[in-house]
């Protein structure tokens, strides 16, 4: 099977910066786009970055200029550097990937969340 885990959450002071990571791991024939999205307590999970395969990325607006979001196709990771941090940043990030795995099926998989915090 395909497995996401993610690293690299923590408390952090407002104003400070993390680096999340996530790795895939498993049957893995080919990973196309790459994600995070966030989820905040009483909100809906949004979706932070995206880095195609090509290398393509996308943010949502309350994070551009203040991250940047890559991927080493050679480790089957992603990264999500987050600068200036707010405490309206505080949420558990999900790491979210489109696997082709080696039986030919392709889905959409989720790691199980890292809790970034942002207070002083």
């Amino acid at each position: 099977q395909v497995q996401l885990v993610e690293s690299g959450g923590g408390l952090v002071q407002p104003g400070g910066s993390l680096r999340l990571s996530c790795a895939a791991s498993g049957r893995i024939s080919s990973i196309y786009t790459m994600a995070w999205y966030r989820e905040a307590p009483g909100k809906q999970r949004e979706l932070v970055a995206s880095i195609s395969s090509s290398s393509n990325t996308n943010y949502a607006d309350s994070v551009k200029g203040r991250s940047t979001i890559s991927r080493d196709s050679a480790k089957n990771a992603v990264y999500l550097e987050m600068n200036s941090l707010r405490p309206e940043d505080t949420a558990v990030y999900y790491c979210n990937a489109n696997i082709l795995n080696t039986y030919g099926f392709r889905a959409n998989h989720w790691g199980q969340g890292t809790q970034v915090t942002v207070s002083s």
